[in-house]
């Protein structure tokens, strides 16, 4: 644990912003006001020169000095405060003298949510063009010009994929939770419970999952609203019988209005131990083309340290079963950092996928949530230091290059390994359309089924009020009705009936 002193009080808002950054550079910190404890010392301040606010840090730590000073005109900006501002500034100087004292750079700046792309939106929207828009976030955020340059790079093939980007916030899209998986992963926080059959609440869970979708079908065309994208995920959704997964889109074409409009409709396969040609021919019934069989690695001992109860075979023989099959639109996932695994084993599994060339790719980062068995245990589970993260994700992006990708989206996480980011690649025109409207939260995005988080946006204002189903399925069986009751509400406040005029 890193003590970090400041000499000054602040809010418990701004101390949570301090740690955040502080973050990035120890494994564990606490930041402290109390001049009593031992540890790395910083001074803040803030002073007005005319109409500049100049912020100052000064370090010391081990008879080592650092100072740094970063100074922005007064904001005039109507949709900035200046609390933000100030937040903005003392950021700046409290990493900067941070990467004096370690020697670590960090691309990412002084950022730590999870949505950068969405501060590059931002920019364009107010009229920057791409070239002010990396200025300001080199200028006002510390980020690299290399990750500019990649933000620059999604918003383009983004708006290729989206043209109406922008113009889609009084449309919907779907997310719909089926909280099942043959195991559980390591790494995984999501609703997954190991699915059996012994007390019928499988049964149960899809009951009630045909109700909501349902009632929030007919909700919305009552309201003649459109869909733009459907996402099943989970869990794994493909871990339900093939009977069922027929029964659940039937349910879904009767109930969503305009389906023949929706865009994209994409079911997560991703656990090939759950993939059946029985399955696929169901798929192929409602024209669902768009799936993901995700190998996270291609290396068995990796399989089974993370509790993936399938081979490396098995990845590559549900690939190629998809694929003959007629899927027509295949998603892998491959995760950087994984445990005892290094150049060499990202290597073989970037060079394996090479052989099957799925129309996307998406290269995560390993990160330690904190709810997830890896976390609680982590001294089981020996992971890369932060040189060999950086250069596996360098070989992903070199990789990536060569087979005919481009990035298309990117998220960040708390606690993710080497502070890097999860990048989505596909093959141009392969893009996925709900990937990327939940990244930059462009509209709203209605969860169905278990552990499923509903985003609000208000498309006048564009503000988010998030929304969670139960993650348990048995606290799910008995609420639903409850919950999609509330789910209305919610949606009756941002989209409320037109009036009719006579």
């Amino acid at each position: 644990m890193q003590k970090i002193i400041l000499t000054k009080s602040f809010e418990q808002d701004w101390i949570r912003m301090f740690t955040h950054l502080a973050n990035l550079f120890f494994e564990q910190s606490k930041v402290s006001t109390d001049p009593d404890e031992e540890g790395i010392l910083i001074d803040l301040s803030i002073n007005k020169d005319g109409s500049a606010i100049v912020g100052h840090a000064h370090l010391t730590h081990d008879g080592n000095e650092f100072s740094a000073t970063f100074s922005e005109q007064l904001t005039t900006d109507s949709t900035e405060t200046e609390t933000r501002q100030l937040k903005r500034i003392y950021s700046h100087v409290f990493l900067e003298v941070l990467e004096q004292l370690t020697g670590m750079k960090q691309s990412w700046g002084i950022l730590t949510g999870i949505r950068p792309m969405k501060l590059f939106h931002k920019y364009r929207q107010q009229g920057h063009n791409v070239e002010e828009a990396k200025h300001l976030l080199m200028e006002k955020h510390r980020i690299s010009e290399e990750k500019s340059e990649l933000l620059a790079t999604i918003e383009n093939v983004q708006l290729q994929a989206i043209p109406d980007l922008h113009q889609i916030q009084n449309d919907v899209s779907i997310y719909i939770g089926i909280p099942f998986c043959p195991t559980k992963c390591a790494y995984c926080t999501f609703p997954a419970y190991a699915i059996h059959r012994k007390n019928g609440r499988v049964e149960s869970f899809l009951d009630g999952l045909h109700e909501e979708i349902r009632e929030i079908g007919k909700w919305l065309t009552e309201r003649d609203i459109k869909i733009t994208t459907i996402y099943f995920g989970g869990g794994t959704p493909t871990s339900i019988e093939a009977d069922e997964m027929d029964a659940l889109y039937q349910t879904m074409y009767d109930s969503f209005p305009h389906m023949k409009e929706v865009r994209e409709v994409t079911v997560e396969a991703g656990r090939p131990d759950t993939i059946t040609p029985a399955k696929i021919d169901v798929l192929k019934k409602w024209g669902i083309d768009r799936i993901s069989v995700n190998p996270q690695s291609y290396t068995d001992e990796t399989l089974k340290a993370i509790g993936r109860h399938h081979s490396v075979q098995e990845t590559i023989d549900k690939f190629w079963l998809s694929r003959n099959m007629g899927m027509k639109n295949i998603n892998m996932d491959l995760i950087i950092g994984l445990p005892n695994e290094g150049l060499e084993e990202f290597r073989h599994s970037l060079d394996e996928t090479a052989k099957m060339q799925p129309e996307s790719l998406t290269v995560h980062t390993l990160s330690f949530k904190r709810a997830s068995e890896m976390t609680r245990n982590k001294e089981k589970y020996k992971v890369a230091d932060r040189e060999t993260v950086e250069q596996m994700m360098e070989m992903g992006e070199q990789w990536t290059k060569e087979n005919g990708y481009v990035p298309y989206y990117l998220y960040r996480q708390k606690n993710i390994l080497g502070n890097l980011e999860n990048v989505g690649y596909a093959k141009p025109g392969e893009e996925s359309i709900y990937n990327i409207i939940i990244m930059e939260e462009v509209q709203t995005i209605i969860g169905i089924g278990c552990g499923a988080s509903s985003k609000f946006m208000d498309p006048a204002t564009g503000k988010i009020t998030q929304f969670q189903n139960p993650k348990d399925p048995a606290a799910y069986i008995l609420t639903f009705e409850e919950y999609i009751e509330k789910k209305i509400e919610h949606l009756e406040r941002i989209f409320p009936q037109a009036i009719q005029v006579d």
